[in-house]
Parts: C-alpha cells; structure tokens; sequence
C-alpha cells in the first residue's frame, strides 16, 4: 500500500502521498507524451474510448491500511491542500459538501484525483480532437463490512467479468449477490461486449457541449457529468507531468492530475 512513501516526496513529490506509486513513465521511446497530449492531439484518431471509475474508490485503500474510521480534520486539511484543484480548490470542496465529515473529504478527494478525475481528463482530451469516448461511474455499493466499503476500487473487477462467485467476488459481493449485483454484472459486461464490437457501449458519447456519464447502480441511468470543485466548472484542466529526481530524468505520466504526478490540476 506504499505506506513508507511520504518519506520520499523529494524524489516522488506528490505522488509520495497518494499511496499508489504506480503509473506510466514518460520515457521518449515507448511513451514519448502525457496521454492527454496525445489525445487532444488527435494521436488516437478513429479510435473509440471507454473509461470508468467507482464511485468512492479510496475506501478500498482506507479499509486496507486500517485507517477507516480514524482521519481527523487535520488529515482532511492535508489531503484538500495537497490535492484539491487551486485556487480555491479547499474552500470550494468544504462547499460543496457542507455536511461532510473529515473522513468524507478525504475519501472524497483522493477518490478525485486519482481515478475519477483522471478518466474525465482522457475523455475530454479524446472528445475535443474529434474522438468518441464514453464514460461509466459504478455507484452500486459493496455489502461487505457492514456497507463501509461503499462502491470501492475493485469492485467492478468480478462485476465486469460476471465472477461474482469468485474468492474476490464473494469478498465483496457476498456470497449469494444480489439481484441488484447480478443485474449490474449483466448491463456492464453487456457493454463491454458491444463496445470491442461496436464502439458503442450503449449510451450517448461524452461531448464538449453534452459531458455525459453512465451510473450503473440498481437503477442504472445516463445523467450530465456533475460540475464540482474536482473538475472546477465541469472542464478538467490536463497537468502537465513531473519531473522524477531519478538519474535518468524521465517523467511521470500518471493519471493524478497537477502535482500527484508533479502537478495536481
């Protein structure tokens, strides 16, 4: 889970503190520019585009280091400062959710910049060159611990590939899923299909003037992609990537946006 690697933010920056130091290097051989570059530059042209997240993706990793339950307002203060979109990215997400408890913010904001808003920042780099992309948003959630796990990262893994009788499916659908889960498994793994034969999953593409996304949950349904503090007046700002301390010099390319990978929106 990367635990240790806060202790290497000079050479990782940002990156140290999302606990997932995993991503694409820009090397000038196999990957010669960002994936927003490319996009946006038509690089992928003729070719369709599918991506998609869960809805609170973080959770798996709060649950798994065993810190459900024990973030505090300070530890909210520091993610919102590390990750949420400047200028006024802190203010705008404390307004956006009035209600919310520390715990939430955090989840809230990491499940942003490392999945949800990554995958719209594709899309609109994809849909602005002349591309078809699609987005999904799996908002069905976890039964496990109690309903804690809400829908987290890996829980479209057995849906999208109807193992839900799988160790890892029954981990986190139960044993016996619900009609609710079957018929999720069903719709996602029906799009899939229909997108390597088709290039239509089978709701409207994500365009400039029309952002749509897909929410597949007990009732499934297409609605506007939400205007929010994560993507600030509901255009993502692609980040430009960091620079690795490393010898070689090469660059991150990961899916943060501005300074998880050098530069976080």
């Amino acid at each position: 889970m990367g635990a240790d690697l806060p202790r290497y933010q000079q050479s990782w920056g940002r990156l140290a503190h999302v606990g997932i130091a995993v991503c694409p290097v820009v090397d000038g051989e196999v990957l010669r520019e960002t994936p927003w570059t490319a996009l946006s530059g038509g690089r992928a042209s003729g070719i369709e585009f599918l991506a998609g997240h869960t809805r609170d993706e973080f959770r798996l990793f709060s649950v798994m280091t065993g810190r459900l339950g024990t973030f505090t307002d300070e530890d909210a203060r520091i993610a919102l400062d590390l990750l949420a979109p400047a200028p006024g990215g802190l203010d705008a997400y404390r307004a956006a959710h009035p209600r919310a408890t520390p715990e939430e913010l955090l989840d809230t904001v990491f499940s942003d910049a490392t999945f949800r808003v990554p995958s719209l920042l594709l899309a609109e780099a994809d849909a602005a060159a002349g591309g078809s992309s699609y987005l999904f948003e799996l908002g069905l959630a976890s039964p496990a611990m109690g309903g804690n796990l809400g829908a987290c990262h890996s829980l479209d893994v057995p849906l999208a590939f109807g193992t839900l009788g799988s160790p890892t499916g029954q981990q986190l659908l139960g044993d016996q899923p619900t009609p609710e889960a079957v018929a999720v498994s069903r719709e996602l793994r029906q799009a899939w299909v229909r997108f390597v034969a088709t290039g239509d999953p089978g709701w409207p593409a994500h365009h400039p003037d029309q952002q749509l996304t897909r929410i597949l949950a007990a009732e499934s349904h297409t609605v506007p992609t939400p205007s929010t503090p994560r993507t600030g007046s509901g255009r993502a700002i692609p980040p430009p990537p960091s620079t690795s301390w490393k010898a070689d010099r090469r660059q991150h390319a990961c899916g943060l946006a501005p300074d998880v990978v050098g530069v976080l929106w």
